[in-house]
């Protein structure tokens, strides 16, 4: 990328979005919940686009609020944003956002401010973020239209959704199911990272929009077949939690298309160095992990490597067999912290528990590389634990399932 961060806005308007920044630690999120309410009513193709469990359960607003913080506080240097910069135009290009929605949001966000401010909003302060939303944006745009001429210009590559046919579907565990992919039209489709994913368009029977999800690659890299494996999740009579996974799980089938967008993501493994690699995962956060487990051990077999995993029990552990190492340095340990009787002989089984920074420091080297992926409580259970440990800052990556809230 080439993109610069260098902030053109002059010293006046730099010192009043600063002097914000307070203001949007204590109202960020019901600026943003007021935002999307706001936005979707007047605009409601976006429902298309947007996440309703994100929106139901504050994700999508807690998500926007951090970010418009971290703009706020970084004003004078926006390079500092880049990294979150780079994650969110890669959901994006996924989602398939386009430049001329950015006016949309950027009207409806300065007039969500006004609104829950009120008098405090005054006419310099939505003037400045006026201007600062439009560098923002701007910054946006032309990151993302790298990505898409990127994706466009691979071997197989392509913009938009292009068809797959579901050739295999395959029970992994009581709710884990694999959708194996192949484009329908015959030709060819681009490789992946591992650790990326696709977005899957779902059209649903009775519903008024079409929804969106993203969804990890699963396996290594091949030039055979895409895959994803779902994790059924329970419909609440109050929110849209699992609709599209229940929709996989129950309506599509073998011989079925899906709509799909190209691979997308920078949540990546590194094959380049000598360290040794720790990957850890939980639950259904296994998905993108078991992706850069797989391939490691086909592109660096000499190298140490360690998958740790865990799940509440055997019943529900998904991609076991994808967890077996195969390398002659590889070595896997599974733990569950609510095992049921006769779990402990699941091939791998370590202990019943939870994976914390004793453990880690009894199991796996300090100098490695580590990448792991779970819900949010595990992700940070890990992190405290590295960061406990000193492992030095880049050495750590990992991913959150949906807009990391907090």
């Amino acid at each position: 990328m080439t993109i610069s961060f260098q902030s053109q806005l002059d010293e006046k308007t730099k010192e009043t979005i600063k002097a914000t920044a307070p203001v949007l630690a204590e109202h960020g999120t019901t600026i943003t919940t007021h935002f999307y309410k706001r936005m979707l009513s007047a605009h409601p193709e976006l429902n298309h686009v947007f996440n309703p469990t994100h929106q139901v359960k504050g994700k999508q607003p807690a998500a926007l609020a951090n970010a418009l913080y971290a703009a706020a506080t970084h004003i004078d240097d926006l390079s500092a944003i880049a990294p979150a910069v780079r994650t969110i135009a890669e959901k994006h290009r996924s989602l398939q956002i386009t430049p001329d929605q950015y006016p949309i949001v950027g009207e409806h966000l300065l007039a969500s401010i006004q609104e829950v401010l009120g008098e405090a909003a005054t006419d310099d302060i939505i003037a400045a973020w006026g201007q600062a939303y439009e560098e923002i944006a701007e910054i946006f745009i032309k990151v993302e239209a790298e990505l898409y001429a990127e994706t466009a210009a691979q071997t197989g590559g392509w913009n938009g959704f292009r068809n797959f046919t579901v050739t295999s579907k395959e029970k992994e565990s009581e709710l884990i199911t694999s959708f194996y992919l192949k484009p329908a039209d015959g030709e060819p489709f681009p490789d992946f990272q591992p650790g990326q994913y696709i977005t899957i368009k779902a059209n649903i029977e009775g519903e008024t929009y079409t929804q969106m999800r993203q969804y990890s690659l699963s396996d290594a890299p091949s030039a055979n077949h895409y895959r994803i494996s779902v994790k059924r999740e329970p419909s609440g009579t109050e929110t849209p939690s699992g609709k599209v996974s229940n929709w996989l799980h129950d309506a599509i089938s073998e011989g079925d298309e899906l709509p799909v967008t190209a691979p997308a993501g920078d949540f990546m493994l590194d094959t380049s160095g000598n360290e040794p690699l720790v990957f850890l995962s939980a639950g259904v956060g296994a998905t993108p992990i078991v992706s850069m487990f797989k391939t490691a051990q086909q592109k660096a077999p000499e190298r140490s490597i360690y998958y740790i995993h865990t799940a509440s029990s055997a019943s529900v552990h998904g991609l076991a067999q994808d967890m077996e190492p195969v390398s002659a340095n590889a070595v896997t340990h599974i733990r569950y912290t609510n095992p049921a009787p006769g779990d402990e002989q699941t091939p791998f089984f370590d202990a019943a528990g939870r994976i914390d920074f004793e453990y880690l420091q009894a199991t796996v080297p300090k100098d490695a590389s580590f990448y792991f992926c779970g819900p949010e409580g595990f992700i940070y259970t890990v992190l405290d634990a590295l960061n406990k440990w000193d492992v030095a800052e880049d050495r750590i990556n990992y991913e959150f399932f949906g807009p990391k809230s907090n």
